[in-house]
């Protein structure tokens, strides 16, 4: 492939994660505790969008603290899952395989 080519399919790419950064913007995790008295909600960007808790948890401070700890990491956990595999998927499918850039999009 020639080089300019290749930087023409290297922006094209670029603008495809964009895209897809984009669109992971209104994809929602929802995580809850066991119990289902904390609910989060984030987007597969990883950005919180909404915590609810029931009013008996208000009660326990040291349960709420250690709900939100867990709630939250396992919701993250599941954002990033979505998000790296949507954004590799899109690396890979458009770009040419070229020693050393398959770190870039990381």
């Amino acid at each position: 492939m020639d080089l300019m080519g290749m930087m023409g399919k290297l922006r094209e790419t670029q603008q495809k994660i964009e895209d897809t950064k984009k669109r992971l913007d209104t994809v929602l995790i929802d995580e809850k505790s066991t119990d289902g008295t904390l609910k989060v909600t984030l987007t597969a960007n990883r950005t919180i969008k909404s915590i609810t808790i029931e009013d008996a948890l208000l009660e326990d401070k040291e349960q709420l603290e250690d709900y939100l700890i867990l709630v939250l990491n396992k919701a993250i956990e599941k954002a990033t899952k979505v998000n790296e595999a949507e954004l590799d998927a899109v690396a890979k499918m458009d770009m040419p395989m070229i020693p050393g850039m398959d770190n870039l999009f990381k």
